[in-house]
């Protein structure tokens, strides 16, 4: 039981994600196999000069960043404010706080992300044009999808 119920993120194993020239970080999923079914959290720590995912907003989720060491830049609403060790972020859905962290420093970015798991949840990217859409079915499966704007399928499409 305290397997499910504790984590401890120093003991988490760690997942690297490189894609040069704006991403270098590592992360770990923490909520994974525990009891939580709404919270997600993870611990990250960015390489410097990197940014931890694309700048973007959700519709559904909110999500709250503990920064635990170094400094930064925090891309909010056309912004770039200045975070550090023992910040907290508070980030709610919708457009009006797309977000991104960025590592601005010359030493390791580490925070802690908590969201909700909202679902279904759509997440748009405004540099990109993209839009991610996800669901979790009541079997457990889930559903993601992510593309740029196009012209929509007619509803009768494909129907019989």
């Amino acid at each position: 039981l305290a397997s499910q119920l504790i984590r401890n993120f120093d003991g988490a194993p760690m997942e690297y994600l490189v894609r040069e020239p704006l991403y270098d970080g590592q992360f770990a999923r923490l909520a994974a196999g525990t009891v939580a079914r709404k919270l997600g959290a993870s611990i990250d720590v960015l390489a410097p000069g990197k940014c931890g995912c694309p700048y973007h907003f959700h519709h559904a989720q909110e999500e709250m960043f503990v920064l635990l060491e170094g400094s930064g830049t925090l891309r909010v609403a056309g912004e770039n404010l200045p975070i550090r060790a023992g910040d907290v972020i508070f980030i709610p859905a919708g457009p009006d706080y797309p977000h991104q962290i960025i590592n601005t420093s010359s030493a390791a970015l580490k925070y802690l992300s908590i969201s909700t798991r909202e679902s279904p949840e759509i997440v748009e990217y405004p540099d990109s044009g993209k839009y991610l859409a996800t669901a979790q079915g009541r079997d457990g499966t889930a559903f993601d999808v992510i593309q740029r704007a196009a012209p929509s399928l007619d509803y009768w499409d494909g129907e019989p």
